[in-house]
């Protein structure tokens, strides 16, 4: 078969990010299928461009998969309307890359961005295939709890998207049983939906490295290290964490490597820079084949998220490397990820927003250099188990035949 999949955020392993889906596309060719992906020209978390040359689209070719580069324009951390402007252009210029792709046989959207879920119907529609649609995040139901999205009219309209995409669409995935049940509750049939959580290939991490090329490149040689890796957005909570290395500012051996971009990146640095905290590093993006020797210079690594209640139904990407690359997770997130961590044994949950409750876990850590270490080998052998990103591609192969075989039938 051939698979068309419209994902403005896709990336490799030579870019930041997440790969799930690279990581699918490979299985998918590793069984004999071909797949195409049009994607942005800009990198989702910095913002910049990703290709030379400026074109509407440009085609390229990673390990296999087509990728088709439609231009994005680049205002992604301007503002919230900036945002959703840059969303409306990749929508249309992912249109233009879709509709030249030859002999498809299913059409995959992805969101958020809700805006590309819609392009991708508009192929499956147009070019009568079927259309599968993955939900990573329950959008704009947390853009609503975090605030961002308060017009009513705009309320209204989105929610009226998120109902006909969900009506509209042959299949259902999701990556976080949470949002299963709440697209059940939904009114859903529990048929028209599939779970294939978040997880991780436990292969690219190194359980017993340490990490040395990183620690000698930001002089942290023999510092007790926390590291956050990811978006720097006003979703992340990162200010909890700069209070919690103000309280820890006097323990010269402990650092804090923040490893990631986002709209906030200028300001959580000026905000760093008020409070004095020379023990907190920004060290950008770095690209996710980079990551498993920044973990292995870690010594513990948070994941934090604002205290929202829509927010306990996710499953953070970050948390899996964390637990593959057998580092304890520092948790500042309550619900369904919690659940993880507590049955593998693999981390500290603190409450959402407590800076003093974080600065306690990682002072925790720190004096009992063992309790952490045993906390990161439970950590991988749970998702080596029970989160194996080799397992999930195979489940991804499986549920692409049966979508498109029962719309040929």
């Amino acid at each position: 078969m051939h698979i068309l999949l419209i994902h403005q955020a896709f990336v490799s392993p030579m870019e930041p990010g997440g790969t799930r889906h690279y990581e699918f596309a490979r299985h998918l060719i590793e069984k004999g299928h071909e797949v195409t992906v049009v994607a942005s020209n800009l990198s989702y978390l910095t913002g910049k461009s990703t290709v030379r040359e400026l074109r509407l689209v440009r085609k390229e070719i990673l390990d296999g998969v087509q990728v088709l580069r439609a231009y994005t324009y680049s205002a992604l951390h301007r503002s919230f309307i900036w945002r959703v402007i840059s969303f409306f252009s990749f929508m249309l210029t992912s249109l233009i890359a879709a509709m030249r792709v030859k002999h498809i046989d299913l059409v995959m959207g992805t969101s958020p961005p809700m805006f590309q879920a819609a392009s991708a119907w508009f192929v499956s529609v147009v070019r009568r295939r079927p259309f599968l649609l993955e939900i990573r995040d329950l959008w704009p139901e947390f853009a609503i709890g975090m605030g961002v999205l308060r017009n009513p009219i705009l309320i209204y309209l989105s929610q009226w998207l998120e109902r006909f995409l969900y009506a509209s669409c042959g299949h259902l995935l999701v990556n976080s049983p949470a949002y299963r049940d709440y697209l059940i509750n939904k009114g859903l049939p529990k048929d028209k939906i599939s779970l294939i959580p978040n997880g991780v290939d436990p292969d690219m991490f190194r359980p017993d490295g340490d990490g040395k090329l990183i620690r000698r490149e930001w002089d942290l040689d023999r510092r007790f290290l926390v590291t956050y890796s990811g978006a720097l957005g006003l979703a992340n909570d990162i200010p909890t964490v700069l209070r919690a290395a103000q309280r820890l500012r006097e323990r010269s051996d402990i650092r804090f490597l923040l490893v990631g971009d986002g709209k906030e990146r200028k300001n959580l640095e000026a905000l760093a820079r008020k409070k004095s905290l020379v023990n907190v590093l920004f060290i950008g993006s770095r690209p996710k084949s980079e990551m498993p020797e920044i973990l292995a210079a870690s010594d513990v690594c948070i994941a934090i998220l604002q205290n929202i209640p829509m927010f306990r139904l996710t499953y953070p990407n970050k948390v899996f490397d964390y637990m593959a690359a057998a580092r304890p997770t520092i948790l500042a997130i309550d619900g369904v990820i919690r659940d993880i961590i507590e049955k593998a044994g693999g981390g500290i949950f603190v409450p959402p927003g407590d800076d003093e409750a974080l600065a306690a876990a990682i002072l925790r850590l720190y004096n009992d250099r063992s309790m952490a270490r045993k906390m990161g080998m439970n950590a991988r052998a749970y998702v080596s188990k029970h989160l194996n990103r080799n397992h999930q591609a195979a489940q991804f192969v499986n549920l692409v035949q049966n979508v498109a075989h029962k719309s040929r039938s």
